[in-house]
């Protein structure tokens, strides 16, 4: 029963011209989950979305602690189950299959 409360990513790059910087921020409420992700290249203003998913869309939902997790533990077994698939959330914040 591991659930995610709150997940923070964040990654920089440093380019000749400018940096860029992505950060993803989800938490879980409620009603399910909202997503917001952020970018921002070199000094020009943060460029933001927000995406919210109910309880029933993410049910099974397998985030990145989840995924890696689950994978250790596949791994410790040598096993991986036929047409293992949950729902996850893509670099984007919107909702896609992760197989195994």
């Amino acid at each position: 029963q591991l659930e995610t409360l709150e997940q923070e990513e964040q990654e920089r790059l440093e380019l000749r011209t400018y940096p860029v910087e992505k950060r993803t921020h989800i938490v879980s409420h409620q009603h399910g989950m909202t997503v917001t992700k952020t970018l921002q290249e070199g000094e020009a203003e943060p460029q933001c979305w927000s995406f919210s998913y109910s309880q029933d869309e993410l049910r099974g939902l397998l985030l990145e602690g989840a995924s890696l997790l689950l994978l250790r533990v596949l791994a410790c077994r040598w096993a991986v189950p036929p047409g293992l698939t949950f729902p996850a959330i893509n670099n984007e914040g919107h909702l896609c299959t992760s197989s195994y």
